[in-house]
């Protein structure tokens, strides 16, 4: 998680920058954002310090037509796009985890500890053992998210390896070139504590992106929120945070699960658990490979090859049953209403359709391009012209 922080950063400055004063009267001691940026590196090198607290995760994308998602108890990934949903968190080591989603009457859990790894669903009364190294499901779960093995191009491709966190925030913040502005303020509340403020701003006029806000823990340097606003947006149109959060070791009764008399059985591997991920993920990377980036920091524009027909992929008649099917028909009306709400565009390079949310647009030329930037309609159909 304080690694997560630094990508953030990183992903979102390009990087150095006009620095903010500090606002206010503040709370704790004033740290320019090379001063935090350092500190936040050095804290994470001793690990995510054992806790527990809420998460809430609210988005308003403001995606036209978005139609009423079937997934139950908001667990659905299309679900995720609009509204607020929680999870609760208990961290006490790479082996001891514990995520709660709560649900209409119910909830969900995944509890890794005792040398075993559960995923219990009250609503249905299962209990699921996962065959799966308890450590390397809690990796795969906690490790594999912004910031951990960051290697490709980007802004965080070439750190030095080896630097000092000084180096480290210099490198970073030198990468924020005249076209952000970095603030920082030091009296903030997240959760009911002292934090920091590190506030990102792009300058171009092309950016849908207003600013992105980073709390950090005042005590362990630990973000506790992330907020994304849109451009002319007074509420972030992405937001997630710790409502409340605890930096003590959880008592151990909450990494201990044993199935409740009644309840179904069942063992399955991760794969059983995720059906199609593992071709999803390889798509994903195919579809990197294939982009071509115009542009950088704020308003690059992705351009790879994608038509119609790669819509009809994973429709519902051809997935499997259950949930993999329901999770694919929210993803194909989601599709649809995105696709009834575009509008058309030309340009000397042709036609195509656009579309337009908060925070990102889309372009899908007949020529079989697709052009994905959080930038406005305009700058899209300018680079569709680039040969």
């Amino acid at each position: 998680m304080p690694i997560a922080a630094v990508a953030v950063v990183a992903g979102a400055v390009g990087a150095g920058p006009v620095i903010a004063a500090v606002q206010g009267d503040p709370a704790l001691p004033e740290r320019t954002a090379e001063q935090l940026l350092a500190d936040a590196v050095r804290a994470s090198e001793s690990g995510l310090k054992p806790m527990s607290g809420t998460l809430v995760q609210t988005s308003s994308f403001g995606l036209p037509g978005l139609p009423q998602v079937t997934g139950t108890g908001g667990s659905s990934p299309t679900a995720l796009l609009a509204g607020s949903h929680e999870l609760k968190v208990w961290y006490g080591g790479a082996d001891k985890v514990r995520l709660a989603l709560p649900g209409r009457m119910s909830e969900t859990d995944l509890i890794v500890g005792g040398g075993q790894a559960w995923l219990w669903e009250s609503d249905a009364n299962r209990a699921t053992r996962v065959k799966a190294d308890p450590a390397e499901l809690a990796e795969h779960g906690a490790g594999h998210g912004p910031g951990r093995g960051t290697h490709g191009p980007g802004p965080t491709g070439a750190l030095p390896q080896g630097a000092t966190p000084q180096q480290i925030a210099q490198e970073l913040l030198k990468r924020a070139d005249a076209d952000t502005a970095v603030g920082v303020t030091s009296n903030e509340k997240v959760a009911g504590r002292d934090a920091y403020q590190l506030t990102l701003a792009p300058k171009d006029a092309s950016s849908l992106v207003k600013e992105i806000r980073l709390a950090l823990d005042g005590e362990t340097l630990t973000p506790l929120r992330v907020q994304v606003y849109a451009d002319g947006s007074a509420e972030p149109a992405f937001e997630v945070g710790f409502t409340t959060v605890t930096f003590t070791p959880p008592a151990p009764e909450n990494f201990a699960f044993t199935p409740p008399p009644g309840a179904e059985v069942e063992e399955k591997s991760l794969s059983d658990l995720a059906p199609g991920l593992t071709e999803r993920q390889d798509k994903s990377e195919e579809m990197k490979g294939e982009a071509e980036i115009v542009g950088k920091g704020w308003t690059a524009v992705a351009v790879l090859p994608f038509s119609l027909r790669d819509l009809q992929e994973g429709r519902p008649e051809q997935a499997p049953g259950g949930e993999a099917a329901e999770a694919a028909r929210d993803a194909d009306a989601v599709a649809e209403a995105l696709l009834k709400s575009a509008t058309p565009v030309s340009g000397p390079w042709g036609n195509g359709k656009v579309i337009r949310t908060k925070l990102v647009s889309a372009l899908l030329t007949d020529d079989g391009r697709l052009l994905v930037g959080a930038v406005t309609p305009e700058k899209l159909v300018e680079v569709a012209g680039r040969k």
